[in-house]
C-alpha cells in the first residue's frame, strides 16, 4: 500500500507476516477503546457499517440514508474529532481505496485528526496521543 503524505500513519510500515483479518482488528480495538475509557470516548465510538457488496437500490438507498462511501473504520467525535481508517498490521494485505482516502483527507481539512492505523495496537496509539493532546491544550492557557 502506498501511504499519502498528508495523513498520518501509526504502525510499523516494514512489519510483513501473519496477521489478524481487518475485521478482527476493528473488533479488537472498539473492545480495547470501550474497556480503556468506557465512560467518554468508549460511549462515542463508532463504525460506519460500509463494507460489502449491495445492488444499485440498496446504494441508492443507503446513500439517501447517509451512508458515505469511503468513510473510515472508526469514528469518535470530539474537538477534534478522530477518524481512523484501520488496515491490518501487514499493510501490504490491505489496500487503501480511493473513496477511502478521500473520505480521510476532507476529515483532515475539516479540522478532524485523520489517521490510518496498522493494527489495534496503532489505532489505540493513535486515541492515546489525541487525549495527550486535548489534555496539554487543556493544561496550557497560551494555546487558548
Amino acid at each position: 500500500m502506498k501511504f499519502p503524505q498528508a495523513i498520518k500513519v501509526y504502525g510499523d510500515k516494514t512489519f510483513r507476516g501473519k496477521c489478524p483479518k481487518e475485521l478482527a482488528e476493528q473488533r479488537t480495538a472498539i473492545k480495547t477503546i470501550r474497556e480503556l475509557w468506557p465512560t467518554t470516548i468508549g460511549k462515542l465510538v463508532v463504525h460506519p457499517r460500509n463494507e460489502g457488496k449491495r445492488d444499485y437500490r440498496q446504494h441508492i438507498r443507503e446513500y439517501l440514508d447517509g451512508l458515505t462511501a469511503g468513510a473510515s473504520d472508526i469514528i469518535i467525535p470530539g474537538s477534534p474529532s478522530l477518524v481512523i481508517e484501520l488496515k491490518r498490521q501487514d499493510h501490504t494485505q490491505s489496500r487503501l481505496s480511493d473513496n477511502e482516502l478521500a473520505y480521510l483527507l476532507a476529515a483532515k481539512s475539516a479540522g478532524s485528526y485523520a489517521v490510518i492505523a496498522l493494527g489495534w495496537e496503532a489505532a489505540i496509539e493513535a486515541v492515546d496521543d489525541l487525549l495527550c493532546y486535548e489534555e496539554y491544550v487543556e493544561d496550557d492557557d497560551t494555546l487558548m
